[in-house]
């Protein structure tokens, strides 16, 4: 894409047009067994889908969203006062409100690389620089680059933990010497994997003025077509938040889906529980195989296929098991989701075959 600017057209903004597109393959999905986005493989809480076939009247849908009853129960699953999270639709949104609200065009912001795509778009998008620290050869997180990387100038620190695609993790440790190293810096930890590897930051909120955590309920919750998240922060900072978020980004059925979700407690913890079991029967079996893996914290796992990758991608679509191809970031490495045992057997079953195949 060209950066000169068209005659007798409209032009974007230079930001706009410096950036890379950004196009997942998501058509053609339905029916095939879903192992490249790392959503739910199975689906959203039986109490997701009876709530919003109770919602669902002409009265409801006629009236714009009220939030007060949703932020009061979320809060309460959260153990965090209503007025230290903000409701977000996705963590895209999320992520993009905090870019928008503290970062300065040409500002810098920090990043790890390869990490979760959204991260680099929104500051783009906002006309932040964007300055990107290359994981380890191992892919494990660059812990002592990372933090001799922060500068006075740095204005945002966008992290996942777990990090995706790698599946890489820090620690309690590690997340606060960056918080401490960064005082002037809007520091993000995104976890939306958390379900899968218990590490949390959230209560530190009030103890870091500096800090934001994301949650998703895209991925344990099965909710991914719902766009709904939360981003929490101290109270100074979410009422910044607010100020710069649209009043109804997130529709009524995503948040009436999001408080039946965090209710059903039982299904979450079942389906977590299948997903370390069967997360521990793909990596038995890739290794097995003679499959190089990378240590996972997540519900996927980033293995090494070299020159075969996008081949034994394309052959695995052909079976009706969809994995995603990460060679354009990651030479020559596939991410395959995790979901119930069943699921992973027969990946692994589809896979064998296609890699002993002469």
């Amino acid at each position: 894409m060209t950066d000169a600017l068209q005659p007798d057209a409209l032009n974007p903004r230079a930001a706009v047009r410096r950036m890379a597109p950004y196009s997942p393959p998501s058509g053609g999905r339905e029916g095939k067994l879903r192992l490249d986005f790392n959503e739910n493989t199975v689906g959203c809480s039986p109490r997701v889908i009876e709530a919003l076939r109770e919602y669902l009247t002409a009265d409801h849908l006629s009236i714009y969203p009220e939030y007060a009853e949703v932020t009061r129960k979320l809060a309460g699953f959260f153990e965090v006062d209503r007025d230290e999270f903000v409701l977000s639709n996705g963590t895209d949104e999320a992520i993009q409100l905090l870019v928008n609200t503290f970062v300065e065009p040409g500002q810098e912001v920090l990043l790890l690389k390869p990490s979760y795509a959204m991260y680099r778009f929104y500051a783009e998008l906002a006309g932040a620089s964007v300055r990107e620290i290359e994981s380890d050869p191992d892919l494990s997180f660059p812990f002592d680059r990372f933090v001799d990387a922060i500068q006075p100038s740095t204005r945002a620190i966008l992290i996942a933990n777990p990090n995706n695609p790698t599946g890489a993790s820090i620690g309690h440790d590690e997340i606060r010497a960056i918080l401490e190293a960064a005082p002037q810096a809007a520091v993000l930890i995104d976890e939306a994997y958390f379900d899968f590897f218990s590490v949390s930051v959230l209560s530190w909120i009030r103890d870091y003025p500096n800090l934001f955590v994301s949650r998703t309920f895209s991925k344990v919750h099965g909710m991914a077509a719902m766009r709904c998240g939360c981003l929490f922060s101290c109270a100074e900072n979410t009422r910044w938040i607010h100020k710069a978020q649209s009043p109804y980004s997130v529709n009524m059925l995503a948040a009436v889906a999001a408080c039946a979700a965090v209710e059903d407690t039982e299904y979450r913890e079942n389906y977590v529980a299948e997903v370390l079991a069967a997360r521990k029967i793909v990596w038995d079996g890739l290794t097995r195989l003679g499959i190089r893996c990378f240590p996972t914290s997540a519900n996927f796992i980033l293995f090494y296929a070299g020159d075969r990758a996008i081949p034994i991608r394309d052959a695995l679509r052909n079976c009706g098991v969809l994995v995603r191809d990460r060679s354009y970031e990651i030479p020559g490495c596939v991410r395959v989701t995790i979901g119930r045992k069943a699921q992973s057997e027969r990946f692994l079953a589809e896979l064998e075959k296609l890699w002993t195949r002469s």
